[in-house]
């Protein structure tokens, strides 16, 4: 066979095969032989009709499974001879192809970029020295306690640090504010809506205009939009407000002892607080490096720029904006914002898509170089954790990852976190002490 590239983009290669007309005639005798060998034809048994009626009978498919075989071939010899290491599905086309004539295939292909690794060993990194303190611990506590929490109903003016339940409708310039943005309808006018009275609760200035009101009051609260508002529309425009104060509540925390340990499974206080301290060192530790790591990668990302296979980049946009999309519709963000800011979620969808594609080759480049894998032990490990995540048996998730072909992006995520851990034990990391708050006048 004669093979011939031709570089259409960095990434992108134009592959040209030809064979001769006895390649294409050995493809059809071979493909022949097999459709006699488990084909049947009236007045024959199966395997003994002559082939010469076989090659007739079924001519069309036989010469469909014979470019298909031949297709195959000449496209797994062609990047195996040109040593191409293809990312996305080929596109094939047939230039010409049939029995007596010579075989012309072109496949246009995506390849892996070229590119020469920086010094990946020995990167400089900052991190800070930091420590789990009491006050911590308390802090962790008291998120405990707010979870157990309970709400009374008290009869009295509205103090700092209260909850009150309103209704509100909200105006600008003495027109309802979906007349400025048809999807503000939650800042337009809510029902039985939980308010904390404290600075800048819900918007600036509207909590506080609250203070002193009890129960079946009314109040005009005048705010304005901040200039960073999320809806551009209505940045720094002044609103009116329309509140009635159905209930004010004060939350009731539990009394920290060992009984409320005891709802959160541990033996006793002093077992909850050891349980708190270290759930919180771990939460430090994995912080730090976090941040280490997104040192690492930036240091190598900045000194390399290559190109990235289009479909690779265009694929992983898509996941970033599904995963966004996804995102804010379960924050209750309504289509129609979402529809507004396409163009921004896009924009940014596929400047993460092209830094995590980039990462992904460096990141396997790295592997190879210094020939870190993943062990099928590891795989397994892997595959039962996610099993458990998502509560199904590790049996049919392998089943389900296997038919849509993402063992390999399980293989790469163990891979690559190994490479992470390999750089950040080769990097010089220089730790900065945690300075001390300032004391309190």
């Amino acid at each position: 066979m004669n093979v011939t590239v031709e570089n259409l983009a960095p990434c992108k290669k134009l592959v040209r095969v030809e064979a001769d007309a006895q390649t294409v005639e050995t493809a059809f005798e071979s493909v022949t032989a097999d459709f006699q060998r488990h084909s049947a034809l009236p007045g024959f048994r199966k395997g003994k009709a002559p082939r010469d009626k076989i090659a007739k009978q079924f001519a069309k498919d036989i010469e469909k499974e014979v470019r298909q075989k031949l297709a195959k071939q000449t496209y797994e010899f062609a990047i195996k001879e040109q040593k191409l290491t293809v990312v996305a599905a080929p596109q094939f086309e047939e230039v010409q192809f049939g029995r007596g004539q010579s075989l012309q295939f072109n496949f246009t292909v995506e390849t892996e970029p070229e590119f020469e690794l920086p010094e990946y060993k020995g990167l400089s990194v900052r991190t800070t020295r930091a420590a789990v303190t009491p006050e911590d611990i308390e802090r962790a506590l008291t998120v405990l306690r707010e979870r157990k929490g309970t709400y009374a109903d008290v009869d009295r003016p509205v103090e700092n640090g209260d909850y009150v339940v309103v209704d509100y409708a909200g105006t600008s310039d003495g027109k309802p504010l979906t007349e400025l943005v048809s999807t503000a309808r939650g800042l337009t006018e809510r029902k039985a809506f939980w308010l904390r009275v404290e600075k800048d609760a819900f918007l600036p200035g509207f909590a506080e205009q609250l203070m002193g009101a009890k129960a079946g009051d009314k109040r005009t609260v005048q705010v304005t939009f901040p200039a960073d508002f999320v809806e551009a529309a209505l940045a720094n425009k002044p609103a009116v407000y329309e509140v009635s104060v159905t209930q004010v509540k004060v939350r009731n925390l539990p009394v920290l002892d060992d009984a409320f340990a005891k709802s959160y499974g541990a033996e006793n206080l002093e077992k909850l607080r050891e349980g708190v301290n270290h759930d919180l060192q771990n939460e430090l530790k994995l912080k730090q490096t976090n941040d280490i790591r997104q040192q690492l990668l930036r240091g190598l990302l900045e000194r390399l720029n290559f190109e990235l296979p289009e479909s690779l980049v265009v694929n992983e946009t898509r996941n970033v904006v599904y995963n966004l999309v996804a995102e804010n519709q379960k924050r209750g963000v309504p289509k129609e914002t979402i529809d507004e800011k396409k163009d921004e979620i896009y924009n940014f969808a596929n400047t993460n898509a092209k830094e995590r594609v980039k990462t992904a080759f460096v990141l396997g480049k790295i592997a190879e170089k210094e020939k870190i894998s993943a062990s099928q032990e590891e795989m397994t490990r892997r595959i039962v954790y996610l099993a458990q995540q998502y509560q199904i048996a590790p049996e049919k998730l392998v089943q389900q990852l296997r038919e849509r072909g993402a063992l390999p992006e399980i293989r790469d995520q163990i891979v690559h976190s190994k490479v992470l851990d390999f750089l950040q034990l080769q990097a010089r990391i220089e730790e900065d002490t945690l300075a001390p708050a300032p004391p309190t006048a």
